[in-house]
């Protein structure tokens, strides 16, 4: 166990290096005023772990790198604590006995993979053991359950997603609204990237060779290990034909009796399979936009993918820029935190957004010509209620008319600016 430890925590010798800031750690700074434990949620190489890297390089300014320790449970070495949480405890003794320091901060990367994580965390937390204690996990059930409501009142959480857009602007050095006018055809070919290729770390990284079979990975574990294996799926080849079927089927309609006849399962598996690729984070279904609970509940559904990657991977005969446009303006949005829904009563708006007190009506439409501009205006002069913002976000086009009641704005220059 020893060897592990001190493998897994290289910042006891030198700081983590080549780490992208999050617009999100700024927030996770502001919350080290507060004793809760800090949960970190969301998909697969998101960045959680790179998050954990970058607060303790923020820590270890102000305490000895050995008072902090990081744990990441998905090492194969763990695999045998699974059923025993008291293995928490002769971690951290034998970390005492390594450093001969008290461990101040505990870092548990993909906290789930071990059963009853919880009772562990409130025990110590309620001891005040530590100073601060972070956890990470890869399933949105984490902070649910009877075991889950021990931590009612001693968490805050926040929910991480692959790199933004302006956090990819970040990284090429693009900071300015002028840079990015300067600049425009690169920045236009990082979002034909985010497009096609989504923005996982790694995946942005690598060359257009590799970036496919490092989705397909990333894919088949999710399915496989946050999926098949977390809810014990037995018919493993139906739920992956209702995954791929979802996939190459982004922002159709659907019921779940619908899901159901297309890959021969019943619809109330089918419901379930879906509740658990969005338990997984890989993806989220979007409800009718409508005042009524029950209608919501009732009415067909939409899904997007939470990165443009995986649908990549989904079966097209074309390139299908608009949809893919619409999947990246949906994960746009929920990044900077707005929860979103649709409308489709006789006509079409694609997203009603909402965040604090707003509601933002959004069509996403690649390229407005005369042949779709009429449907696309329509779909949002024809809203039965009121909002505080109506767009449609092209890929590079902006204008304003109707007396600035509609606004065409560009997909890069709305998100720079949000």
């Amino acid at each position: 166990m020893e060897k592990v430890i001190i493998s897994q925590n290289r910042h006891w010798d030198i700081p983590y290096s080549n780490l992208y800031n999050r617009t999100i750690f700024e927030k996770l700074k502001r919350n080290l005023q507060t004793k809760h434990i800090q949960v970190i949620q969301g998909i697969r190489r998101s960045g959680k772990s790179t998050l954990f890297k970058l607060m303790i390089n923020h820590l270890s300014q102000e305490i000895d790198p050995e008072e902090i320790l990081y744990i990441n449970l998905d090492d194969p070495f763990f695999i045998s604590f699974g059923d025993d949480a008291t293995k928490f405890h002769d971690i951290v003794q034998r970390t005492k006995k390594i450093t001969q320091k008290e461990v101040k901060y505990l870092f548990l990367d993909e906290v789930q993979n071990i059963k009853g994580w919880e009772r562990y965390i409130k025990s110590v937390y309620d001891s005040e053991e530590f100073v601060k204690i972070f956890v990470t996990g890869s399933n949105s059930t984490l902070l649910e359950g009877e075991l889950a409501t021990l931590l009612t009142g001693r968490y805050l959480s926040v929910q991480v997603y692959p790199l933004s857009f302006k956090e990819i602007l970040n990284i090429n050095n693009i900071t300015s609204y002028m840079q990015t006018l300067k600049e425009l055809p690169k920045v236009l070919k990082l979002i034909d990237n985010m497009m096609e290729h989504g923005s996982f770390v790694e995946v942005y990284e690598h060359n257009d060779e590799f970036k496919r079979d490092i989705l397909n990975s990333y894919y088949q574990t999710i399915l496989l290990k946050d999926c098949v294996s977390n809810h014990s799926i037995r018919d493993v080849k139906s739920f992956k034909e209702l995954s791929f079927y979802l996939l190459s089927n982004i922002s159709s309609l659907y019921s779940y009796s619908s899901l159901g006849k297309a890959v021969g399962i019943h619809d109330q598996s089918a419901k379930e399979y879906l509740g658990y690729l969005e338990n997984s984070y890989l993806c989220t279904e979007l409800k009718q936009f409508s005042f009524s609970l029950k209608e919501q509940q009732n009415s067909k559904k939409k899904i997007y993918y939470n990165d443009n990657g995986f649908v990549s991977l989904s079966f097209r005969f074309s390139a299908n820029y608009g949809k893919l446009l619409e999947n990246l303006v949906l994960t746009e949005l929920l990044k900077d935190g707005y929860e979103c829904y649709f409308y489709n009563k006789n006509f079409e708006c694609d997203f009603i957004a909402q965040k604090e007190n707003k509601t933002i009506a959004i069509q996403v439409c690649y390229e407005l010509n005369d042949n779709n501009k009429k449907r696309e205006f329509n779909g949002l002069k024809k809203l039965p209620f009121s909002v505080d913002e109506k767009l449609i976000l092209t890929y590079n086009q902006a204008q304003e008319i109707d007396s600035n009641e509609i606004k065409v704005i560009s997909f890069w220059e709305y998100f720079f600016l949000l």
